[in-house]
Formats: C-alpha cells, sequence, structure tokens
C-alpha cells in the first residue's frame, strides 16, 4: 500500500470516530480534526514519566490535543503553542495565567487567546532555554516514525525554527497523538524536513516508534518553503531578518 492509498484508507475509517471542525467540517487534509476517545490519549500521555518530568511542553493547536492542553494546565506545565498556520507566531501560557475553573476556556482555540502571551524567537531562546518535549496531532502515524498524509508541514516547521534557536536538539521527545485507525505500517518516503517522532498515542496504547529516522537538523529549508510561508509566518521573517537582513 502506498501513502496516498492509506491515506484514504484512514479518512474513510476516521469519518466513523471524528468529529467535524466548525470551519472545515470533514476535510481532513485541513486540520488535525477531534475524534472519539481523544480523552483516553490525555490520560495515557498524562500517566508517562515523560509527561510527569517535563516542565516546559510546545503543544500543536490541534483539536484532538484541547483535552491534554487543558490537563497540561491543570497540572502545572508551561505551555508553548501556535495559532493554525503559525500566521500570528508562538505564544507562551503559564499556568498561572490561568484562574481556577478556566482550565477548560483556555484549552481551546478561541479562549486560549484570553491567556497566552506571544513570544518572539528570541524571547522563547532567552526566557524558555529548553522544551522537554513536543506533542502534535497527525493525519496518518507509521510505527517506523513518521507522519503524513496532511502535507502542509507546519509542525516540520515549527521544529526546525526551535532547532535552529537552540532550544530542541535531536534528544529531545517527540509524541504525535491520533485515533488507532490512523496508525498504518506502510513505508514512506521521508523528506528532509519530515521530523521524525518517538511516541504515539493513541486511545488504547502508547507506542515506542522504532525510530528509522533522524530528528532534521538543517533548521529551516528556505528553498522548500511552500509560497507564502515567509510572508505570513512571522517568527520565519525574525530568522529570516536575522540572516540576510543585515
Amino acid at each position: 500500500m502506498d501513502a496516498k492509498t492509506a491515506r484514504i484508507m484512514i479518512w474513510e475509517e476516521l469519518r466513523k470516530v471524528a468529529k467535524p471542525d466548525s470551519r472545515f467540517s470533514w476535510n481532513f487534509a485541513e486540520f488535525i480534526t477531534d475524534y472519539e476517545g481523544s480523552e483516553k490519549c490525555t490520560e495515557l500521555l498524562c500517566g508517562t514519566d515523560l509527561y510527569k518530568n517535563a516542565k516546559i511542553i510546545f503543544i500543536t493547536p490541534d483539536n484532538n490535543l484541547e483535552s491534554f492542553r487543558e490537563q497540561a494546565i491543570r497540572d502545572g506545565k508551561t505551555i508553548l503553542m501556535t495559532n493554525y498556520g503559525i500566521t500570528r507566531g508562538v505564544f507562551l501560557i503559564r499556568p498561572e495565567w490561568v484562574k481556577p475553573g478556566k482550565e477548560e476556556l483556555a484549552a481551546t482555540l478561541d479562549g486560549v487567546q484570553h491567556f497566552w502571551k506571544h513570544m518572539t524567537l528570541k524571547k522563547i531562546k532567552e526566557e524558555i532555554k529548553h522544551i522537554d518535549f513536543l506533542v502534535t496531532g497527525a493525519s496518518a502515524i507509521t510505527p517506523s516514525g513518521l507522519r503524513f498524509g496532511k502535507g502542509h508541514g507546519y509542525f516540520d516547521l515549527e521544529w526546525a525554527m526551535f532547532y535552529t534557536i537552540g532550544v530542541v536538539d535531536t534528544d529531545t521527545p517527540v509524541v504525535a497523538v491520533g485515533h488507532d485507525c490512523q496508525v498504518v505500517d506502510i513505508d514512506v518516503v521521508a523528506q528532509p524536513y519530515d521530523t521524525a517522532i518517538d511516541y504515539i498515542i493513541t486511545p488504547t496504547r502508547v507506542i515506542h516508534t522504532r525510530n528509522e529516522f533522524p530528528k532534521p537538523t538543517k533548521g529551516v529549508i528556505w528553498s522548500m518553503l511552500s509560497p507564502g510561508m515567509l510572508e505570513q509566518i512571522p517568527p520565519l521573517q525574525e530568522l529570516w531578518c536575522e540572516n540576510y537582513c543585515k
């Protein structure tokens, strides 16, 4: 089975458990859907030593991670996250900024803007220094350690920017969260920017991937950016100017 066929098969199964998005409906090519049982993913991930020992976590704004973001706030974790498409940049949420009883609101993509603080990459480097681990949703995941199927590459770009400023390294764990039907063991051609994952969390299991691929260390590969990304993503502009505007 090739990746294209696998994606079609996964999306057919995913529709049986997925929750439509208010903006993208059932268009899984445009967003990472939430699904029945995503709270079980939160329980399993929060039960790991990786989570228990972490203080600072990067969490993507994917729909299926809403309950995880809420629990991380309740547990006193500091969170870094972006908005969808990174068009507003990177934001920090410290648990003390969220009043008791507001954790659920702060975990939503509309509500979080009442609690977060914008961070430039320079400020992240100076104030955060190191991210303990990163969590992302996924359209499709292989036990070999790759995500595929959606194609926008925002998480890969986030990794590249964080790697460039030194707040992640090749030993920083990466976790992908998805439904069991999104995990498929097929061969996928790895691209130079693909951020390999270490763990897969589904509603029923924690999978340590086979780690068949190294994490990328080239930073932002400017020649491979999709059209419009540099113009639309402020932290990319920050890195560009740091290197090319002098």
